[in-house]
C-alpha cells in the first residue's frame, strides 16, 4: 500500500512527464494548436483550481467549527485553581 505522499508524487511525476514531453514535442502523436495551448496552460489551471479548493475547504471548516463549551468551562476552573495555587506560594497575579 502506498502512502498519500507517494500517491501524490507519482501523480505529479506522471503529469510532469506528460507535460514536458508535449512541451518539447516528444509525444508520438500530433496535437493541434488549440490542444497545445490548453496543455501548456494546464499547470496554471491546476494551481488556480487547487487554490479555490483550498479556500473553499478552509471556509467550510471555519463555518462548521464547533464551540467547546464544556472544555472552556473546565479550562476556566483550572486557571482559577492555578491562580489560587500560585498565590499560596507567594506569587501575586492580577
Amino acid at each position: 500500500m502506498f502512502t498519500k505522499l507517494q500517491q501524490w508524487l507519482s501523480a505529479i511525476f506522471l503529469y510532469a512527464s506528460f507535460w514536458l514531453s508535449s512541451f518539447y514535442d516528444k509525444l508520438p502523436l500530433t496535437l493541434s494548436d488549440p490542444w497545445k495551448e490548453i496543455i501548456f496552460a494546464s499547470p496554471i489551471y491546476f494551481l488556480i483550481t487547487f487554490a479555490c479548493f483550498s479556500l473553499a475547504t478552509i471556509g467550510y471548516r471555519v463555518a462548521i467549527f464547533n464551540d467547546c463549551t464544556e472544555a472552556s468551562e473546565e479550562l476556566k476552573k483550572e486557571i482559577i485553581e492555578a491562580k489560587k495555587d500560585l498565590e499560596k506560594k507567594g506569587l501575586k497575579i492580577s
